[in-house]
């Protein structure tokens, strides 16, 4: 297992749509592995998609148990393949990412969604979540379409904020 280099702002490789995975073979279940190794070693990090990672492929994982906060959630998620299926209602949060190391945000997200993806078995899951776990899935699932958080974004000049040191 390693701790993967995570690739920031302004590198082109962030704004590439990732591949679909059609089978898990033992390189894919290295990158699973190396990908939640590196969401760990960052504190406060519950979330990574493989595209962070300049691996362009469409795994995310997510953890948000060992928030400090403690919300209602699915624990460790393997995500192969994710889409959401299903929104419903909006919220409006701060957001950071790894690959936007200076900067927050606020960012409207779906309040409540369902996503339907493939586990690191590639058996079919269907996960239906809200709050934070749902936004941090709805963050994940916009890098592998190429998408920062600041791609939503109403106003930069009043909804982006320097990362306090």
């Amino acid at each position: 297992m390693a701790i993967l280099r995570i690739l920031t702002i302004p590198d082109p490789a962030l704004k590439n749509p990732a591949k679909t995975v059609g089978s898990i073979g033992p390189d894919t279940a290295e990158i699973i592995r190396d990908l939640i190794e590196t969401m760990r070693h960052h504190t406060r990090c519950v979330g990574l998609a493989a595209p962070q990672a300049g691996i362009s492929l469409a795994i995310v994982v997510v953890d948000v148990s060992l928030y400090p906060r403690k919300f209602n959630n699915h624990g460790q998620l393997v995500l192969i393949n994710p889409k959401i299926t299903e929104t419903i209602g909006n919220i409006m949060g701060r957001e950071g990412c790894l690959s936007v190391p200076d900067l927050t945000a606020n960012v409207s997200r779906f309040e409540k969604i369902t996503v339907e993806a493939m586990d690191e078995n590639f058996n079919k899951i269907k996960i239906n979540t809200s709050g934070f776990e749902a936004v941090v899935l709805q963050h994940e699932i916009d890098h592998l379409s190429g998408l920062l958080f600041l791609d939503r974004v109403t106003s930069l000049k009043t909804d982006v904020f320097r990362r306090k040191p």
